[in-house]
């Protein structure tokens, strides 16, 4: 805008009124600062007449300041050098108090040679405008924190997939860090055609309407290439109609499928227990029933046995009718330990003298002359309160299985140690045998499960040692199995020290050579 040497009086009039009818509070500066002119809202704004102000400086006027502006808060300078307008954005305190904020935009009015003669400073309230700026600057940042603060993995990648947002939950579960993602798409964290499979459900109606998919369990992959199960719940986002951007919500499913698989075993356990309960009931109800008869069959096999003489052609077949009667008694002996009728009498052991005890008790020693007994038991004070005799059963019932799983010849491995953790006493019993199938492992503490050839076993004995050492408050398992061999685990309560000492039980109770109560 020029400004001429010589002005009709009707335009300067008329500028004037135009500049008196702005809608914005104004002033006309000279390039000395002084307030040559104010329009009317100005002076209604600020309270004053048009002689209150005229002839003082614009910063005597705002600031109570015989001193100008700093350079870097006035724009005068910049709009004198530069020949163009400059704002500047203001905060002032009324009065009352109250906080406003007023943007200052600087024109200038140049003459026919392109020097500034004049310039207009008109004064805009963006107070309301810096408030909802100030709001929504809040609301991001508390959005911000809520997406920040989730558990949940939150993801947000724009319309060609490259990740925008990612929280530290998100991070942690991807091993991405944001700056790492922000290079990438969403596709890298999706196992091969997952992305477009997922996208292709959120456009379709039928997943939780459009642009939306429900909970849906997914493989994540992570920055080691690992598959992690997720559960995600995803969306579009819309703008106009118009896809631009996607956001996806990921919760980790390892911690849940683990305590759904410790659920499942727990109740597993809980079953076998019960089925183990009652077919012992069964097992000593059997025994019993048929121990009398089997009793008379052998004294009257004996009897006639002896009356018979010597080249009697029919004494032969007494002895067959004797053994297997015997092999009957044994079967029946074996279900009445199996039922476990008789109490047991609980007392402090070390679990290497264990070991030790049981197999100085396998009297056929011929039994391991191609078998190399390897012992890797622990120095520490491993006490356990359990029933001996009955625990050398265990420890001997494994030994005598390994055996025929190596067909006696081969590595047998003993391993002692403490899980502190747990606070449990272990042992390992491993052979060198051709292992278990895999088929067979949920049965091998069955009653009358057996692979043996027929007549060879009862399918007795590791459903009795699974009772044995339940009794005795332990578990039994098979911790490892190949065709390289198979590896029995016992676990049972480990027992402190200063507990036995203040223990009758403890009185008669073996001490291991080296040990540390020697």
């Amino acid at each position: 805008m020029c400004l001429g040497k010589s002005l009709h009086s009707e335009e300067i009039d008329w500028r004037i009124k135009v500049f008196d009818s702005l809608s914005l509070p104004a002033i006309i500066l000279k390039p000395d600062r002084m307030i040559l002119s104010a329009n009317r809202n100005f002076l209604k704004k600020y309270g004053v007449s048009a002689g209150e102000i005229v002839g003082r400086s614009c910063h005597d006027f705002f600031y109570q300041s015989k001193e100008a502006c700093p350079f870097e808060t006035c724009p005068l300078p910049e709009v004198l050098t530069e020949l163009k307008g400059h704002s500047i954005l203001r905060k002032v305190i009324t009065s009352e108090g109250e906080e406003k904020w007023e943007d200052r935009v600087f024109s200038p009015i140049l003459d026919d040679r392109g020097v500034v003669q004049y310039i207009i400073e008109s004064i805009r309230d963006v107070t309301q405008v810096k408030s909802l700026e100030k709001e929504l600057s809040g609301i991001r940042e508390f959005a911000a924190k809520l997406v920040q603060s989730s558990n949940s993995g939150i993801v947000a990648a724009d319309r060609s997939g490259k990740i925008l947002i990612m929280n530290e939950a998100a991070e942690q579960l991807t091993g991405y860090s944001l700056r790492e993602a922000q290079s990438m798409t969403v596709n890298d964290l999706y196992p091969p055609g997952m992305a477009k499979e997922i996208m292709k459900k959120l456009r379709a109606e039928e997943h939780g309407g459009k642009g939306k998919l429900p909970c849906t369990r997914i493989n994540f992959i992570n920055a080691r290439g690992e598959e992690i199960p997720v559960e995600l719940t995803a969306a579009i986002i819309y703008e106009g109609g118009e896809e631009i951007a996607t956001m996806g919500v990921f919760n980790d499913l390892r911690p849940k499928l683990a305590d759904e698989e410790r659920m499942a075993r727990m109740l597993a356990r809980i079953a076998h227990s019960e089925k183990m309960a009652s077919l012992g009931q069964l097992a000593a109800g059997v025994a019993h029933e048929i121990n009398n008869p089997l009793t008379g069959i052998l004294l009257y096999a004996n009897i006639l046995m002896e009356a018979m003489a010597s080249d009697d052609p029919r004494k032969q077949d007494l002895k067959n009718v004797i053994e297997d009667a015997q092999r009957c008694a044994e079967i029946v002996k074996n279900l009445l330990t199996y039922s476990r009728r008789a109490g047991s009498q609980a007392e402090v052991l070390h679990i290497n003298t264990l070991v030790e005890y049981s197999l100085n008790l396998i009297r056929d020693q011929k039994l391991f002359m191609n078998v190399d007994i390897r012992k890797d038991l622990s120095d520490e004070m491993m006490l356990v309160k359990a029933d001996k005799n009955q625990m050398t059963q265990v420890i001997i019932n494994l030994v005598m299985n390994a055996l025929d799983a190596m067909d006696k010849k081969g590595i047998l491995t003993f391993k002692t140690y403490r899980d502190k953790k747990a606070q449990k006493i272990c042992l390992e019993v491993s052979d060198t045998g051709c292992g278990i199938l895999i088929e067979n492992l949920s049965r091998i503490f069955d009653p009358f499960f057996t692979t043996k050839e027929p007549g060879k076993g009862t399918g007795l004995g590791l459903s009795t040692v699974y009772g044995i050492v339940k009794d005795n408050e332990g578990q039994i398992s098979v911790k490892e199995t190949s065709e390289k061999g198979t590896t029995f685990l016992v676990e049972l309560p480990a027992f402190q020290l200063q507990q036995a000492l203040n223990e009758e039980a403890v009185r008669g109770f073996e001490r291991p050579a080296g040990s540390l109560l020697q």
